[in-house]
């Protein structure tokens, strides 16, 4: 009776495999298949980026601070400057994207070393490190027709020439502004929220990011280290508004002004800049509140693409309150914070403009090539018009004369070189400083 039952369990399982269920034939599943597809919102993408190298060579030392200012020397250095790649995703059905930078910056990552002549010729460990990888823009865009769109995430500062202008095809230089990247973050990017109008005649960008740090302050790089990119979160206990307006009146012409205003106390990473006061609370993060640093920053800039010429040109001005706050509270600052502790000034003045022309034509190229000799200016001051009781570092303002010529093949690849002159403020007591520099790379959109 056994053997029989076990038979016909074998039995019954031999017919089952010898007669599977019929799978979906071909064309049913190639149905599923598209009538999924068509359930799934349209996604595209775009890809972009570019890369720059250096070549530099200087004729100067590197210490300013020696008297006479820098020594005579003869060096070169070779640097991959950066490579940045961009990723964007849309949703065209829904008006939704996301955008994705991420930069290399001199070809590697890790802590290194600088010799910092501002604190006596001291070796330091750079965290804010020369070899980094950045993530300087990861926004999430909600578009409202073809005129408005609300943004949140890291996006770039509406401050300045560099927040629309940064790659390297855009300047004509084979480096960015010294007077701009030299008081404001290079490329200065926070977050917070990003709303846009274009009005026709005028575009208008409007911005709430979080601040600055104060503690990193100081005389010769006025309010730029204070980037928040010493520690893992960024502190958004002091925020700040951005306003922008561009203007395009006439056909490749482009002008504007912004303006960015914000606390920079309450994002230090101690709370120790403080008011004090009698019967204060021990229970409390300062109990009687912290000395306001408001930071403002001012700035007419434009743009021009206008037949064979092309130029930019920048004014800003900052102002910092109670700076000398600041800077007697920073000159106590722990030496494993890391930063610079001399006293920061009140205000900051930069100027710079460059104009070029393509004489492509006039050598017998056709319009794949574009040779663009040029000329840029560029005046800066760390310490404009500082109080009566701060030294007024004459090495803190300077001028740069810059004259070269950039070569663009297809709007892809350029080569750049230029020659330098840079004189310190007081030229009867600094020696000038001369620099040479080749540039080359890509840039796709």
């Amino acid at each position: 009776m056994r053997s029989a039952s076990f038979f016909a369990v074998l039995l019954y399982a031999a017919t089952v495999l010898a007669d599977p269920p019929a799978p979906l034939g071909g064309g049913e599943e190639k149905e599923a298949q598209e009538e999924k597809a068509l359930k799934r919102p349209r996604l595209e993408f775009k890809m972009s980026g570019y890369g720059d190298l250096q070549f530099t060579y200087y004729n100067y030392g590197e210490n300013q601070n020696r008297v006479g200012g820098s020594q005579r020397d003869s060096r070169m250095t070779f640097d991959t400057t950066r490579l940045a790649l961009e990723l964007e995703a849309e949703l065209p059905d829904y008006g939704l994207e996301a955008e994705i930078e991420v930069e290399f910056e001199h070809g590697g990552t890790g802590s290194s070393m600088e010799l910092e002549y501002e604190e006596f010729g001291e070796f330091e460990m750079e965290v804010e490190k020369g070899g980094e990888v950045m993530v300087e823009e990861l926004v999430l865009k909600k578009k409202f027709g073809k005129r408005f769109s609300l943004a949140i995430g890291r996006f770039y500062v509406a401050v300045g020439t560099l927040s629309a202008y940064s790659r390297p095809t855009d300047y004509l230089a084979t480096v960015r502004s010294e007077a701009e990247t030299l008081i404001l973050p290079n490329t200065w990017h926070e977050m917070g929220l990003q709303a846009k109008a274009d009005l026709g005649l005028v575009k208008l960008t409007a911005q709430a990011i979080n601040g600055l740090d104060s503690t990193a302050f100081n005389s010769q790089r006025w309010v730029a280290e204070g980037h928040q990119l010493r520690f893992e979160m960024v502190r958004a206990r002091d925020m700040a508004m951005v306003l922008r307006a561009d203007v395009e009146r006439f056909e490749g012409l482009v002008f504007g002004v912004s303006g960015y205003y914000g606390g920079t106390t309450r994002n230090r990473p101690k709370p120790d800049l403080v008011k004090a006061c009698e019967d204060a609370d021990s229970r409390q993060v300062a109990p009687c509140g912290y000395v306001s640093a408001g930071l403002l920053i001012l700035d007419a800039h434009l743009s021009l693409q206008k037949g064979p010429w092309r130029a930019k040109a920048l004014v800003l001005w900052g102002n910092l309150q109670n700076a000398d706050d600041i800077s007697a509270r920073n000159a106590r600052l722990s030496n494993f914070l890391n930063v610079t502790r001399t006293p920061v000034a009140e205000h900051a003045l930069a100027i710079w403009a460059e104009l070029g022309r393509n004489v492509s034509p006039l050598m017998g190229l056709n319009s794949a090539h574009k040779v663009e000799p040029y000329v840029r200016f560029d005046y800066v001051d760390s310490q404009f018009n500082p109080r009566a009781e701060l030294f007024d570092n004459p090495r803190f303002a300077r001028a740069i004369y810059t004259v070269g010529a950039a070569y663009t093949l297809a709007d892809l690849f350029f080569a750049k070189f230029d020659f330098g002159h840079r004189r310190l403020n007081d030229a009867s007591r600094f020696r000038p400083e001369n620099t040479l520099r080749l540039s080359t790379g890509f840039s796709y959109n």
